[in-house]
């Protein structure tokens, strides 16, 4: 046993039942609920509905604009809001967050813009963001690697002695990823200063939970890597956030990594691509429907007067104007300029990327063109050439390739024509010769 685990706290076993502070019907949750954790200030809880109210309405209406084809794809976390906006309220500025694709919520209430945290979806850009202007990392769509990221950042800022958090989440499915085991477990040995939250939203796209896991609960999984774990109700906001500002608040003090699992609902399809009519029922979607979060802390603050109609309708309103700038945003005609393909890829531009800007700076300024380093069957000027009949060979890169059959007059009717090493078309041409063979022998055998 190494020394850094001799004399160590024994780390937080999950609970039986999830962890709660408001339940469902919007009343506080018994003491043996909590697990001894406290419901958070009035004032944090009306900015945990504000955000998720707010978030909910973005959510849909770009769900909405998805369907009428203005984005390429979106994944809606509709119902996962306590989650997402409990998760990361807890942190503090400088800290990081690594988000899945699905956490766009959690992107915006930490500052991003709607319009720019949805340049992704719409094929514009790989992210819309400055990542070091606001501390999140890109989203990412491989499943768990964001993980390994988070658990990356926080080991490098406990070397540097930097006062930073990593928070990451991850799905369901992402637990069964070899990604998910290596993060769990070097942050465990290395005591990084992050906080794991799992979104257990039942279904890793059509895959449910009962099939993607044996374990009682994802939490429980942290046993085996010696660190705590938490089970918590992931529609209860105030929940949420109570558990992973422990996390966060352990983390900063040195004292390691937690894993925090959160019981949720995905009540949207997967992406729009999705049918959840196939694997799932409407008793199920009914049943959870009755544990939405954003209701629940509702009744909550309604009944204990601090949410009033005139806030509420405040609330509304800004949730609505924002739906309104998004439908305006995404309705923009997105300006893509090609040479940003060169932008970002290394700190110091490399010579060979900085000539072959250059090139398609002249080319898309229809200028004439300098052939580029071993594209000698290129043009030097902007306009195609054409190859007389009977050429047998021309040459590419330098060596002799055989002409495909028919394209001298595919090439002089100025179609695109493909020329392959001489040995590939060699092939190519005697397995098309083969196959002609074969079906003439076949059309005789029919006819007899």
């Amino acid at each position: 046993m190494s020394n850094s685990v001799v004399g160590s706290e024994t780390p937080a076993r999950p609970t039986e039942q999830p962890i709660g502070l408001i339940m469902a019907d919007g009343t506080a949750a018994r003491e043996d609920r909590s697990a001894g954790f406290l419901m958070p200030s009035a004032d944090i809880l009306l900015s945990l509905y504000r955000r998720m109210v707010v978030g909910r309405r973005f959510d849909v209406q770009v769900t909405a604009l998805t369907r009428q084809g203005r984005l390429a794809t979106y994944p809606s976390s509709v119902g996962q809001e306590a989650c997402e906006i409990g998760a990361v309220t807890a942190l503090q500025s400088q800290d990081w967050l690594f988000p899945t694709y699905r956490d766009t919520m959690a992107v915006m209430t930490r500052g991003v813009a709607p319009a720019d945290a949805l340049r992704m979806f719409r094929g514009d850009w790989h992210m819309g963001f400055d990542p070091y202007e606001h501390r999140i990392s890109p989203q990412s769509t491989p499943l768990a690697t964001q993980a390994l990221h988070a658990v990356g950042l926080a080991t490098a800022a406990k070397l540097k002695g930097d006062d930073v958090v990593a928070l990451t989440f991850l799905g369901d499915g992402s637990t069964s990823e070899g990604d998910a085991h290596e993060a769990f477990n070097f942050a465990a040995v290395w005591q990084a200063p992050v906080v794991f939250v799992i979104q257990n939203n039942q279904y890793a796209i059509s895959v449910p939970i009962a099939k993607q896991s044996h374990a009682r609960t994802l939490a429980d999984k942290a046993i085996g890597y010696g660190m705590p774990g938490y089970y918590v109700d992931g529609n209860d906001p105030a929940a949420m956030y109570a558990v992973v500002a422990a996390a966060v608040e352990r983390a900063r003090a040195g004292r390691g990594p937690t894993l925090i699992e959160g019981l949720t609902y995905r009540v949207e399809a997967h992406t729009n691509s999705d049918d959840p009519t196939r694997y799932r029922d409407r008793d199920e979607e009914s049943s959870w429907g009755a544990l939405d979060p954003i209701a629940r802390l509702e009744k909550y603050l309604v009944t204990s007067g601090d949410l009033t109609d005139e806030l509420r309708t405040e609330i509304a309103a800004e949730a609505e104007a924002l739906a309104a700038h998004v439908r305006e945003a995404v309705t923009e005609e997105s300006v893509l300029d090609p040479l940003e393909l060169f932008d970002h890829v290394y700190v110091n531009q490399r010579p060979n990327l900085a000539e072959q800007r250059e090139h398609l700076a002249r080319e898309l300024a229809g200028e004439p063109t300098q052939q580029m380093p071993g594209e000698s069957t290129r043009e030097l000027a902007s306009e195609p050439t054409q190859k007389l009949a009977g050429e047998p060979t021309r040459e590419l890169a330098g060596e002799l390739t055989q002409q495909l059959p028919g394209e001298p007059e595919r090439e002089l009717a100025g179609e695109l024509t493909l020329t392959l090493p001489g040995n590939v078309q060699d092939r190519t041409i005697a397995l098309a010769q083969q196959r002609t063979t074969e079906l003439a022998s076949a059309e005789q055998e029919e006819t007899r």
